[in-house]
């Protein structure tokens, strides 16, 4: 692997190399009084999640922390996160940069938002999704709405939005410097370093985070070597002003870059420079039925470099190639809060973005012209109103309109769309009752939600396809899903469960299809219906056992065949023991066999392969707290080191001096130590 980001400063992690050797001394010396006490205050406190939890209490909303440390290995990019929920899987390619899927949904279906913005990947092979944008530790929290059960967040949200969102804290009385750092090392190289730093006073606030995450290539289970290795940083500035306790302010800035090797094509991502900058302002408690006013503008620019000899050698007779697309993407949003009486609160407003896609190519890129080859255009009204019924029951609902134009700017030879421009305007809505059940302590909830989304970049140029009665997919049609999502949640002293069921309709659901050549989009019609579950049970004071379990199953309708790109079932059992100030745990993971496929066909992400077998793997941690602000977390992933490949991998591609498998395989064995700090 090239040494590109070298220069970057590489953490000194001697401390916790001597945490790992004092921590069995510390064990083996621990009194039998010591070891019987009574749990810290923060023993509840899940220092490594196994489980999957059972959402925020709120139906079909999962909250969590993405800086809890979480198995397998701490995760570097938006994906590996995601795949901890309940429900979604992951696209893989190699060791980073995986499509992430929910309820066998992917790319535009899902609408991801950093911070309230939408970014969009460069690579017309889809190198680089939003998620690998992301390094979770540098967010405060993970949000994830499922199925088109909300209108406010952009359109499109066809399996559902996940938010990935910083806090500005409460203004303080006084100046304070608060902040937490973390370093994570592990097998194949895997280094993780990230410090967030922030400065506040009244009247303003400072806030800085960098991250730099590194790995080699990994080992699959047999010991074969897998092109998998990547490296990447960012940073992050932010100024606040807060001139009162209701006014927010601020501006940010961003940049990041990274490279990464892909066992699943011929060429690897060698730059994924992205700019940010962003303006956003709050204001709150206007007036008695003025709630809030809040608005954003952004920028977000990407400049992907991706070639076939930066991190691999060159097939023998192949020459060097080189593709240089980029994308800039400029959006904003305006959304009033109106409590219109004590019952009845609405979130109005509008979002619009505008996005330029181009391309050049050849190894001397930087000397030619960007060419242009497609523009988006999206401008939304929402509005969304939540009704308390009494004191159980409540009606949220709401609709969006998007007006979308796109434009065809390849000049292709021949190419059938070549300077056309195309518009719709697209209605979505949904509607939920929700019932508080034992005094509070569970909820039921039915909801009905609809939506229609456009066909993004790589649906209609990206990928150069054909449609079915021409040499361009660029006015293929927009999907149309109605999906009905019913469940319940529930709370209690010692157990917390929840279970949520979904059935869909899908007509004009836009179907990939790589093989045989020429490829090919198309419209079908399709439905898919599913569930998953989750509970957590205290066993103990000290130990908790927690289950989850996922399932889907989707049909091409128009065909008769399976739905492809559709998740195996999956169930994850954890046992976990926590002391406080020792822990302990395991995770059980059992994915089963998949045999429902359509050779061939999937979505942008990805096509399916074939079959592919159940499989089972087994992970444990422990952690020590070394100090209140200070922990020390380790782990093995894969433990009894088994060859396997998820169904939802794209095949491996043939690279001089790696085996080639039909699927990418996961890593064997990893053993990891990620060390905890908190500054405030």
């Amino acid at each position: 692997m090239r040494t590109r980001f070298s220069h970057l400063p590489v953490p000194v992690l001697t401390p916790v190399a001597l945490a790992v050797l004092a921590w069995p001394v510390a064990l083996l010396a621990q009194t039998p009084e010591a070891a019987a006490a009574p749990a810290s205050d923060d023993a509840t406190y899940r220092v490594v999640v196994t489980g999957a939890g059972t959402g925020s209490g709120q139906p079909l909303t999962v909250v969590t922390d993405p800086r809890q440390a979480r198995q397998p290995i701490p995760a570097q990019d938006g994906a590996d996160i995601l795949k901890t929920i309940p429900g979604f899987s992951v696209i893989r390619k190699g060791g980073t940069d995986g499509d992430p899927v929910l309820r066998g949904m992917a790319g535009s279906r899902l609408n991801v938002l950093l911070d309230g913005e939408q970014i969009l990947g460069g690579c017309g092979g889809r190198m680089d999704p939003p998620t690998a944008y992301v390094f979770p530790d540098a967010y405060d929290r993970l949000t994830v709405l499922k199925g088109p059960q909300t209108v406010i967040h952009g359109p499109g949200n066809v399996a559902g939005t996940v938010l990935f969102e910083r806090d500005r804290g409460d203004r303080p009385t006084r100046p304070e410097l608060t902040g937490n750092a973390s370093a994570t090392v592990g097998a194949f190289g895997r280094r993780d370093i990230l410090g967030d730093l922030q400065y506040a006073t009244p009247d303003f606030y400072l806030r800085g985070t960098g991250n730099y995450t590194t790995s080699g290539n990994y080992k699959n289970g047999d010991g074969n070597t897998v092109h998998s290795a990547y490296e990447r940083w960012s940073g992050r500035m932010a100024l606040g002003l807060t001139p009162d306790d209701n006014t927010l302010y601020e501006l940010h800035y961003a940049r990041s870059d990274g490279e990464a090797a892909y066992a699943d094509r011929m060429m690897d991502g060698s730059r994924f420079d992205r700019e940010s900058i962003g303006l956003r302002f709050e204001k709150r408690n206007i007036s008695p039925r003025l709630r809030k006013l809040e608005a954003n503008v952004y920028r977000n620019y990407i400049d992907h470099v991706m070639d076939n000899y930066s991190m691999r050698a060159l097939k023998p007779g192949a020459k060097p190639a080189l593709s240089n697309p980029d994308r800039d993407t400029v959006g904003g949003r305006v959304a009033a809060t109106l409590q219109l009486t004590p019952a009845t609160r609405l979130v109005t407003g509008l979002d619009a973005q505008s996005n330029q896609h181009t391309l050049r190519t050849g190894t001397d890129y930087q000397s030619r012209p960007r060419i242009d080859n497609a523009e988006y255009r999206q401008l939304g009204v929402f509005g969304e109103v939540r009704h308390e019924w009494d004191d159980t029951q409540r009606l949220i609902g709401g609709l969006r309109v998007d007006h979308w134009k796109a434009d065809d700017e390849r000049s292709t030879p021949g190419l059938a769309t070549a300077g056309a421009s195309r518009s719709e305007t697209l209605p979505s809505g949904f509607v939920r009752w929700e019932r508080d059940i034992d005094q509070g302590q569970g909820t039921v909830y039915a909801g009905l939600g609809h939506v229609q989304r456009f066909p993004d970049f790589w649906e209609t140029v990206g990928g150069n396809r054909f449609s079915e009665t021409g040499n361009s997919a660029f006015h293929t049609r927009p999907e149309k899903t109605t999906q009905l999502d019913v469940g319940a949640s529930w709370k209690g002293e010692r157990l917390s469960a929840s279970v949520s069921a979904f059935y869909n309709r899908i007509n004009d659901y836009i179907l990939i299809r790589s093989t045989p050549a020429p490829a090919q989009v198309r419209n079908i019609d399709a439905s898919s219906h599913g569930l998953e579950a989750a509970l957590s049970y205290a066993l103990a004071p000290q130990w908790t056992l927690d289950a989850s379990l996922a399932h889907v199953r989707g049909k091409n309708r128009t065909d008769g065949t399976a739905l492809a790109q559709q998740p195996p079932l999956e169930g994850k059992l954890g046992l976990n023991w926590n002391n406080g100030t020792w822990s302990a745990g395991a995770l059980w993971r059992l994915a089963a066999r998949q045999d429902r496929v359509d050779i061939g066909k999937g979505n942008i992400a990805g096509q399916d392969i074939g079959p592919t077998p159940g499989f089972a793997t087994l992970s444990l941690n422990g952690s020590y707290r070394l100090h209140k602000r200070v922990r020390v977390i380790a782990g093995v992933d894969n433990v009894f080191d088994k060859t396997y490949a998820e169904h939802l991998s794209r095949a491996g591609a043939g690279i001089p001096g790696y085996v080639q498998t039909s699927r990418v395989h996961e890593p064997g064995r990893t053993w990891w130590l990620k060390t905890t700090v908190a500054l405030d």
